[in-house]
């Protein structure tokens, strides 16, 4: 097991599908239902994360083949979307490529199940997370890597289930301080991440840049 690649994987993932930070959001979209309804719909997000997620894994690079893009160009075009979703992040608001327009937030409101869209799709497994599983995966070598990112993958999935599972819980004890903290730190760590992304995809397409 690569540690190293492990704690990147996990912090670039958490970071861009944070439970804490869209659990305010899954409580606004369901705080009509009951309990027990409010938890199968948390247990349905998350199957539905991960079934996109594998789907990403399995066929992401074969889909980017398919139009022939390469896994550098798509670090630098992810690297800008990540970059993005951080700053809004850091700026207290939400990116629209990542959390949707005002218009589309609006439908969301008038949705008999919120489980699929718009929670899992885009909020969740968006273009930021898609990015991220692409780039990790054209970037793991050997099954140590590979072992992680299915790993990191997983471990981000169970808390996702957790915390919204116990989110009338847990959303008592989330001040709204905790929340524009949390925010702000995991804004920091994409934005970091998303440079480095960006920067590794261009030292690769212009070689002149090393």
């Amino acid at each position: 097991m690569d540690i190293a690649f492990l704690v990147k994987v996990l912090g670039a993932l958490f970071a861009v599908m944070n439970p804490f930070v869209n659990l305010p959001i899954f409580l606004g979209l369901t705080d009509t239902l009951g309990a027990a309804a409010q938890r199968r719909t948390a247990l349905r997000i998350t199957a539905y994360s991960a079934a996109m997620c594998v789907v990403v894994v399995l066929a992401g690079q074969r889909i980017l083949a398919f139009f022939g893009v390469s896994v550098d160009d798509f670090r630098v075009a992810g690297g800008l979307v990540l970059g993005m979703i951080a700053i809004g992040l850091l700026n207290g608001g939400q990116s629209p490529s990542h959390h949707g327009s005002a218009a589309e937030q609006e439908e969301h409101a008038q949705l008999d199940s919120i489980a699929f869209y718009p929670m899992t799709f885009p909020m969740l497994v968006g273009p930021g997370t898609i990015t991220t599983l692409v780039v990790f995966l054209g970037q793991a070598q050997g099954p140590a890597q590979l072992a992680a990112l299915g790993l990191a993958l997983a471990g981000v999935l169970l808390s996702l289930g957790l915390v919204f599972w116990f989110g009338a819980t847990l959303g008592r004890y989330l001040s709204q301080t905790l929340r524009v903290i949390m925010s702000r730190l995991m804004g920091m760590i994409l934005l970091a991440i998303a440079v480095g992304m960006a920067a590794a995809g261009l030292k690769a397409v212009l070689p002149g840049l090393g």
